[in-house]
């Protein structure tokens, strides 16, 4: 696995990843987040063996809470 602080270059190296239950069906505009990592990677759905992103779990965490909390977003 070839990686950076804060990316893998070849997502397809980790395991564990699942898309989020408000993922749309077949629309293919979705996010994968891999489980089981101190950090917390990051890819894009239609290209598995693509790069990931790797967040800090406390990056993640205030992301999503903003996501969540419609500070950000479409």
């Amino acid at each position: 696995m070839v990686s950076s602080k804060c990316s893998v270059s070849d997502s397809s190296t980790l395991t564990g990843w699942f898309k989020s239950s408000y993922s749309g069906g077949g629309q293919g505009d979705c996010l994968e987040v891999a489980a089981g990592y101190v950090t917390v990677p990051v890819r894009d759905s239609k290209t598995p063996d693509g790069p990931a992103l790797v967040f800090s779990a406390d990056g993640w965490s205030s992301f999503v809470s903003a996501v969540k909390d419609r500070r950000i977003g479409a």
